[in-house]
C-alpha cells in the first residue's frame, strides 16, 4: 500500500441506532487508526418504538423523525464516522397472527430499481475496501433488516459492473464484505459464566432460556475484531439514541470489566472476499493491505 492510500470502511444499516448496537466499537477502533468510516442508514426510523420509558410521551411521538435524526447526528459525532441517509421510510415491525401487511411506500416494499442505484452511487463515490451489512436473515427478522441485506448484496455486485448505470460513477469493487455476528449464544454464555464466577448474577439467563432451537451463530464467525477498549465509546453512541434504549435496561446491565474480559471482540462472518487472508481473522482489512501494496508496486 502506498503512503497516500487510506483504508475505507462502509457499514450499511437499516435504522438510526443500528450502527451503535452492531459493530460500533469496531468502527470506533478503525476511526482511531485512521480508517475512513462511513455509515449508510437506509431509513429514518420513523416507525420505531420509543423504548426509553422517560421519553415515551406524545411530544416525542409528534417529533419522532426529527428526534431520531438528531440522535443519529450525535451518535455519528461520538463514533467519529461519516453518515449518509439512503432516504427510505421505516417499515415498522409487524406484529400479530396473521401479520398485518406492511405500510405502503415503506423500505421493505421499495423496488430494487429504486433502492439499489442509491447505494451503488454511494459505494462508487466513497470507494470502500470493506463493507459491513446483515446476513440473509437480517440479523433478526425485521423486514427492513432483511431488505438491507438484499439491497447491500445487489449493490455490491452492481457497483463493480461498468455496464450498470455508468452515470452513477466509476465502477468500484468492494474487496471484502462481512455480516455482523455479535449476538451469539456463545458470547452470552461466556459473559454469564464470568459474572457467576465473580459472584454476580447472570445477565442473559432469560434470553438464553428463550433461545429455543435457533442456531447459534458462533459457528459462522470467521473474524473476531479485538475492540474492547472501545466498548465505552460504543455505549456512549448507543445512549445518544435516547429514545431507543432504556438506560436502566439489559443493554447496560453487564459491567464493562465483564464484557472486556469475557468477550473483548466484535464478531463477523466473511461473506464475500476478493483478496486472500488466513482464517480465523482478527482484522477486517486482513489481506486488503497486502493486496493494495501489491497493486501500488
Amino acid at each position: 500500500m502506498n503512503d497516500t492510500e487510506q483504508l475505507r470502511l462502509m457499514a450499511v444499516h437499516a435504522h438510526p441506532d443500528d450502527e451503535s448496537s452492531k459493530g460500533a466499537a469496531t468502527m470506533a477502533r478503525y476511526v482511531r487508526e485512521g480508517v475512513d468510516v462511513v455509515v449508510v442508514t437506509c431509513t429514518g426510523g420513523e416507525r420505531g418504538s420509543v423504548l426509553n420509558p422517560a421519553l415515551d410521551t406524545p411530544e416525542t411521538w409528534e417529533r419522532i423523525s426529527e428526534i431520531r435524526r438528531a440522535e443519529m447526528e450525535r451518535a455519528r459525532e461520538i463514533l467519529g464516522v461519516k453518515q449518509w441517509w439512503l432516504g427510505f421510510v421505516d417499515s415498522g415491525l409487524p406484529e400479530g397472527d396473521p401479520l398485518p401487511p406492511l405500510p405502503e411506500g415503506c423500505f421493505a416494499l421499495a423496488p430494487l430499481e429504486e433502492t439499489v442505484p442509491r447505494l451503488v452511487e454511494m459505494i462508487r463515490r466513497d470507494r470502500p475496501h470493506v463493507m459491513l451489512t446483515y446476513d440473509e436473515n437480517g440479523g433478526y427478522p425485521h423486514p427492513d433488516h432483511i431488505m438491507t441485506h438484499t439491497v447491500s448484496m445487489a449493490a455490491l455486485e452492481a457497483a463493480a459492473d461498468p455496464a450498470y448505470h455508468p452515470e452513477l460513477g466509476e465502477p468500484w469493487q468492494v474487496l471484502k464484505t462481512y455480516y455482523h455476528m455479535n449476538f451469539s449464544r456463545a458470547r452470552m454464555e461466556a459473559i454469564d459464566a464470568y459474572l457467576e464466577q465473580h459472584g454476580h448474577e447472570a445477565a442473559y439467563k432469560e434470553w438464553l432460556a428463550s433461545w429455543g432451537d435457533r442456531p447459534d451463530m458462533f459457528h459462522r464467525i470467521t473474524t473476531r475484531v479485538p475492540c474492547g477498549e472501545y466498548f465505552e465509546v460504543r455505549d456512549d453512541a448507543l445512549r445518544a439514541h435516547a429514545t431507543q434504549v432504556d438506560p436502566e435496561g439489559r443493554w447496560f446491565a453487564v459491567s464493562m470489566e465483564a464484557q472486556q474480559t469475557a468477550w473483548p471482540t466484535e464478531d463477523y462472518e466473511l461473506a464475500v472476499s476478493h483478496v486472500t487472508s488466513s482464517m480465523p481473522e482478527d482484522d477486517l482489512f486482513a489481506g486488503v493491505r497486502e493486496y493494495l501494496s501489491k497493486e501500488a508496486s
